[in-house]
């Protein structure tokens, strides 16, 4: 049998950090208070997913020297503080924005599903004692979760002034993925 691997100091701070903001996430985003109104609930569990990105990258600054990755994390901070910004905006305003019993139960159910999937990935991300790379193996999933929330959110009727957000959302996420796969790619 293999020996494990062995992680370092700096990987392990590193990784606790991580797991306690993703725990802090998971909270957040299954215990946030939902109701009828699909544009607030949206809201209630991205804004959570958001802080979580925004702590992650933050975390992930603390230890690396990658220019690239810097970048990328950096964005991730301005964009999804922005994003949190706008959807609190109008959180109060998009909650009078009600919806059928059957949307509301055919729309949770999928986001259950997305983030079920999400928590697995980014709990069991494979992790060395290369912290640019576990961030990338953790952020990839977060992201592809945040676009699949979006493009669920937009098969229903919601507030005029959340979809430009969502499309946001989706749009710098998915720019997001194909930087950091890109990055995996040649050796991060």
């Amino acid at each position: 049998m293999k020996d494990p691997y062995i992680l370092s100091n700096v990987t392990k701070e590193y990784l606790n950090t991580y797991h306690c903001i993703l725990e802090d996430m998971i909270k957040g985003m299954t215990e946030a208070e939902l109701n009828g109104s699909i544009s607030r609930n949206f809201m209630v569990q991205m804004i959570p997913h958001h802080r979580a990105a925004v702590e992650m990258s933050h975390n992930l600054l603390r230890y690396t020297t990658n220019i690239p990755l810097q970048n990328i994390a950096e964005g991730i901070i301005s964009e999804q503080t922005k994003s949190i910004e706008n959807m609190l905006d109008i959180l109060e305003s998009c909650s009078k924005k009600i919806n059928p019993d059957r949307d509301v139960y055919l729309y949770q159910r999928r986001v259950d599903r997305i983030m079920e999937v999400m928590f697995s990935a980014m709990e069991n991300s494979r992790t060395n004692n290369n912290i640019n790379g576990d961030f990338i193996r953790e952020m990839i999933p977060h992201h592809r979760g945040a676009v699949q929330m979006g493009e669920n959110v937009l098969q229903y009727e919601i507030c005029p002034e959340l979809k430009p957000i969502v499309y946001a959302i989706i749009s710098s996420q998915r720019k997001g993925i194909t930087e950091m796969e890109g990055l995996l790619m040649h050796g991060v």
